[in-house]
């Protein structure tokens, strides 16, 4: 996937700069900021979409699977949903990991 945010400079994006990153409509980035809950852009008083360097990763992962990729709405929402979850597991398994490896430096120093 090459990467449109690496090349992010400034702070926020109005969604006519986020839509031209992507070669997309500005109705699209509002279609899918309904999609999906966690892209949520700043908006300023007077309603004004600011997206952060952050919300145009989520956007760019969304983008990758949805026009790279091919995934339906429905199935970008089930994969990124699956992905929260497995990432959830992966830090429960490395917390679980440094209390052992603290057990057993404390271990090491005791013998």
């Amino acid at each position: 996937m090459n990467s449109v945010t690496e090349s992010l400079t400034k702070r926020y994006y109005t969604i006519g700069e986020v839509a031209k990153l992507f070669g997309v409509s500005r109705s699209l980035v509002r279609f899918w900021e309904q999609e999906f809950d966690f892209l949520r852009p700043y908006k300023s008083s007077k309603g004004e979409r600011r997206f952060t360097q952050e919300n145009i990763r989520q956007f760019e992962i969304i983008f990758h699977l949805v026009k790279e990729k091919g995934y339906t709405l429905a199935g970008a929402k089930k994969f990124l949903l699956e992905e929260k979850e497995a990432l959830k597991q992966k830090e429960e398994a490395l917390k679980t990991l440094r209390r052992l490896r603290g057990y057993l430096e404390d271990l090491k120093n005791v013998i």
